[in-house]
C-alpha cells in the first residue's frame, strides 16, 4: 500500500510539473522547425533485457508518434527525425530486414492516418532512397501522395540519408547544369545552395535535438544545422518523455531571449 501511495504522489508531481511547465513553453515563442536525432533504440532494449534490437525500433516508432502529437500540441509547424543514416546499411543483415519491415508498415500507416489527414500534415523522405528495398519505396510514395496537397504542418523523415552524401549530389548536379550554361558562377549563393538540397523548399530547423547522451550532430543536416541551436539530452529515444521536449523547447525559447537581450 505505501509503494502505492509514493507511486500516485509521484505521478501527480511529475503532471502538476508537465502542465506548468507546457504553460510556460506556450507563453514563448515556439520554435518553427524542430529536428530530432532519434537515438538509442538499440540500448534501450538491451539495457532492459527487451530481447532483439527490433523490440527497441518498435519501441521507437512508438515514441515518434508521440513526439508527432507534442508538436502538434505545442504549435511546432515542422518536425524532421534522423530514422536511418547510410552508416545504418553495415548493421546485421536481419535487424535491416526488420528495420526495413518496419518502414513500410509505418508509412503506410501514417498515410492513412485520420490525424495526419485532420492536422493536413505533408509527408516528405528525403535520402538515398534507391538503397531501399521496393517494398519500402512503395510506402513512401503511398504516404507521400496522399498527403501531397497539405501544408499546415510537415513532417519529414530522413532515411538512408547522409547529410555529406546530399552536399555532393547538390554540388553534382551544379556543375551539370553549369556545363550545360543553365548556371553562372555569379548566381551560385548561400540561397541558390540551399534550394539544390534535400530539403530546398524548407526553413532550416530551429531547434536540433538529440537523445542517448551523445553529442554529436553523425552526419546529419551539415549545411542546413549552420545556426541551429543544439540540446542533448541524456535519455534512450524510447524513454524520451513529454518533459524532456518541452525542456528542448523551453531551452530554446532562453537561449532566445539572451541573444534578443
Amino acid at each position: 500500500m505505501p509503494t502505492d501511495i509514493s507511486r500516485i504522489i509521484s505521478d501527480a508531481a511529475y503532471q502538476a510539473y508537465e502542465r506548468r511547465l507546457f504553460g510556460q513553453v506556450r507563453n514563448a515563442p515556439i520554435p518553427k522547425h524542430v529536428a530530432i536525432i532519434m537515438d538509442g533504440n538499440r540500448r534501450f532494449a538491451q539495457e532492459l533485457g527487451l530481447g532483439n534490437p527490433g523490440v527497441g525500433h518498435a519501441r521507437g516508432r512508438d515514441k515518434l508518434e508521440e513526439v508527432l502529437q507534442w508538436c502538434l500540441d505545442v504549435g511546432v509547424r515542422i518536425l524532421t527525425v534522423y530514422a536511418f543514416s547510410t552508416e545504418n546499411l553495415t548493421r546485421p543483415t536481419e535487424e535491416i530486414e526488420e528495420l526495413m519491415r518496419l518502414f513500410a508498415e509505418n508509412f503506410r500507416k501514417v498515410g492513412d492516418d485520420e490525424r495526419v489527414h485532420r492536422y493536413k500534415i505533408k509527408i516528405h523522405v528525403f535520402g538515398d532512397l534507391a538503397l531501399l528495398p521496393a517494398f519500402v519505396r512503395e510506402a513512401i510514395a503511398y504516404a507521400e501522395e496522399r498527403t501531397k496537397d497539405y501544408d499546415d504542418y510537415f513532417f519529414n523523415l530522413a532515411v538512408a540519408y547522409g547529410a555529406r552524401q546530399e552536399i555532393l549530389d547538390a554540388i553534382r548536379e551544379l556543375v551539370v547544369d553549369a556545363q550545360k550554361g543553365r548556371v553562372t558562377a555569379d548566381q551560385i549563393d548561400e540561397k541558390f545552395f540551399s534550394k539544390r538540397l534535400y530539403t530546398g523548399d524548407l526553413p532550416d530547423p530551429d531547434l536540433v535535438l538529440r537523445t542517448s547522451g551523445e553529442e554529436r550532430i553523425s552526419n546529419f543536416l551539415l549545411w542546413q544545422l549552420a545556426y541551429s541551436e543544439l540540446y542533448f539530452v541524456d535519455v534512450y529515444w524510447p524513454g524520451f518523455r513529454k518533459i524532456d521536449f518541452l525542456r528542448a523547447i523551453r531551452s530554446y525559447q532562453q537561449r532566445q531571449r539572451r541573444y534578443g537581450a
